[in-house]
Order: C-alpha cells, then sequence, then structure tokens
C-alpha cells in the first residue's frame, strides 16, 4: 500500500475552475472520504488521483512518485464505479480474474488472488454465476472483488453505493468497513452521503464549490465544524441557526434574548454571528427558554423530530422522549451552552 499526496491541485475546464488549490495528505492504510454536495469537484479530484482526468495545476504523488503524466494503468491504483461495470457473458469468477489474466499472471496465483477475495466478501458459493444472476449488493461486492485481485498501492470508490435501496446501502457499509480493517489499504472514498461518510471515514474531506472546508476526524467535524457549510452538512437532521450579535460573552437574538456561552470569544460587542446548535441537543424547557410554534410532529421509530417556528425560522428538536408526540401548538426550549456553535460574519467558526 502507499501514502498519497495531493499539493497544490488544480482543475478548470477552460475558464471553469473546478478545484481550487487542494493540498491533502493520504497515509499509508488510511481511509478517506470525499464528501460534499454535487458539483462540490469530489469525483473530479477521484478521477484526477486515477488518471482518469488530467491535472491543470499543481502535483499528485502515489509512494512518493509523481502520476501526473502516468497512465492510469501505470499507477497501480483500483477503481470501483457507481456502476458495476461487470462483463455479462462471463462468471463472477471471469470478472474477478480478467485484469490479471490480462498481464499475463499464472494461473496459480490468479486462482489464489481470487479464493482469497471470494472468502473476505463472501462470494464462495458465487463464482460460476454471472451477473444477470445476482443482486445488486452481490453485483458490487464483485466488483470489489475485482479490485482487491489486483493488489494495488489503493482503492479509490465512486460513490459505489449509490445504486442501492437504503438496507442494502446500509448491509454494504458494514462490509466495506469489515473489508478495509482486513486489508488495511489505502483508500479514497467519495460520497454524497454524510452518513457513509460519518460511518466510514478514518478522515473527512468535506468539499465544497472546489475548495477543501474542512478535514478530521467524524467526530471533529460534527462536534467543531470549521464553518457554516460544514456545520450545515454533517449531522442528520441538520444543525439549526439563528441570526445573533454578540453580547459580552453571549449572543444576543433578535427579540432580544441574551443566550450564554460556555466562554468568551474575541469578537466585538455588536459583531453579527450566527448561532448554530444540533437538533439533537436542543431541551424542551418546562419553564423559561423560547418559545416556539409546533409545525409539524414527525416520529421516526427510533426518536421523534418535531419541526417548529422560532423567529420565523424553521428550527427543530430531535428527542426520544415519546412525550413529545403530544406536544401542544407552542413549546418552550432552551440552548445548553456547551452544545452551541457561533459563526463570524464571514461564516467562519468563532473563536
Amino acid at each position: 500500500m502507499a501514502s498519497i499526496d495531493i499539493q497544490n491541485v488544480k482543475k478548470a475546464y477552460g475558464p471553469v475552475k473546478v478545484l481550487h488549490d487542494v493540498d491533502l495528505r493520504i497515509k499509508d492504510g488510511e481511509f478517506v472520504v470525499l464528501v460534499g454536495p454535487s458539483g462540490c469537484g469530489k469525483s473530479t479530484l477521484l478521477r484526477m488521483i486515477a488518471g482518469l482526468e488530467d491535472v491543470t495545476g499543481g502535483e499528485i504523488r502515489i509512494a512518493g512518485n509523481r502520476v501526473n503524466e502516468l497512465h492510469p494503468k501505470d499507477r497501480d491504483i483500483a477503481m470501483v464505479f457507481q456502476s458495476y461495470a461487470l462483463y455479462p457473458h462471463m462468471n463472477v469468477a471471469g470478472n474477478m480474474s480478467y485484469s490479471l489474466k490480462l498481464r499475463k499472471t499464472a494461473k496459480e496465483k490468479i486462482a489464489s488472488a481470487v479464493a482469497g477475495a471470494a472468502s473476505k466478501l463472501g462470494l464462495d458459493p458465487l463464482l460460476e454465476r454471472r451477473p444477470k444472476a445476482l443482486s445488486g449488493g452481490q453485483r458490487q461486492r464483485v466488483a470489489m472483488g475485482r479490485a482487491i485481485v489486483r493488489q494495488p498501492k489503493a482503492f479509490l470508490f465512486d460513490e459505489p453505493l449509490s445504486n442501492l435501496d437504503a438496507r442494502l446501502r446500509e448491509q454494504m457499509r458494514a462490509e466495506i468497513k469489515k473489508l478495509h480493517g482486513d486489508l488495511k489499504a489505502t483508500s479514497i472514498y467519495v460520497t454524497h452521503d454524510q452518513i457513509e461518510a460519518m460511518t466510514l471515514a478514518d478522515r473527512i474531506v468535506a468539499m465544497h464549490g472546489g475548495v477543501v472546508q474542512q478535514v478530521g476526524s467524524p467526530l471533529e467535524l460534527y462536534d467543531r465544524p470549521a464553518n457554516l457549510f460544514v456545520a450545515g452538512f454533517i449531522g442528520s437532521p441538520g444543525m439549526n441557526f439563528l441570526e445573533a450579535t454578540y453580547a459580552d460573552g453571549g449572543v444576543r437574538l433578535k427579540d432580544g434574548t441574551v443566550v450564554p456561552l460556555a466562554a468568551p470569544l474575541s469578537l466585538a460587542n455588536g459583531a453579527k454571528v450566527t448561532l448554530g446548535i444540533r437538533p439533537e441537543h436542543v431541551v424542551i424547557a418546562d419553564q423559561g427558554g423560547l418559545n416556539a410554534t409546533v409545525e409539524l410532529v414527525e416520529p421516526t421509530g427510533f426518536g421523534i423530530i418535531l419541526h417548529l417556528s422560532l423567529h420565523g425560522l424553521p428550527f427543530k428538536i430531535f428527542t426520544l422522549d415519546r412525550a413529545a408526540l403530544t406536544a401542544g401548538p407552542t413549546i418552550n426550549v432552551s440552548f445548553p451552552a456547551p452544545h452551541l456553535h457561533v459563526f463570524d460574519a464571514d461564516g467562519n467558526r468563532a473563536k
């Protein structure tokens, strides 16, 4: 396996800039997830690492070697796509071994590699089947097996679970995580699904508008988002935001209510800020707090999402208390200081 270094990488299609000065170091054996909305540049970056897109500026190194000018086949990486791209006339074993046959690998080594990958992926009983006789999840495992047998320096995953239903996605996430634990392989995984990012990653790279917004462990991005984009993108339901001004160690909301903070910030009094709190951290208060209008009660089984209107803005609470199912037309809410997030006028986390 190998480290991957992305240094000041840019991508443009004529005058249209897609990626802006991306710097990222992926350690040997690390599982890194690139996450962000459609059009943020995550798949373009992955394809540049694979050699399927040219690099406009900057440098990409795999195992210390510059690969900008190398063809994909010479980079010693394996890619798993959203589409399974299996040969319909070949059985599972044939699909998994095809790349090794092209390399004229000895038959004994091919058989051993296919058997090892099939065992890891639970494909042993399916080796003689053709793709049309497989389920979506089984086809995706075959595509992963085809990558594993090559024993590449790194694995690249381009939204591999997008075509699967919710239950299969959950199952395949667990299988991919277990597989990475077994192989200890350097892996880069692209998704727009923040749940996939949170559950799979050693580190998450949050991207927006072709710019890396924050890099860190899943809980680092959840607990201390660097800006409004990361705060709103990571977490489900998404973080609540309220306009406010900074006021002597607290924030003053539109109605004049001052919400205390856990510690003072280096902001001028009266500075415009955005106050954020996650729905799961909002407390339903018996007395005091802020009055909010209940607009919708949404039971999810595990918990309940209350859709509120607070200061004329949409606001959500996630609670495990089933008494919320009978919440009245209005309720009082309070914000525990340790769970508050404050962002300055530029949208960056206030310090």
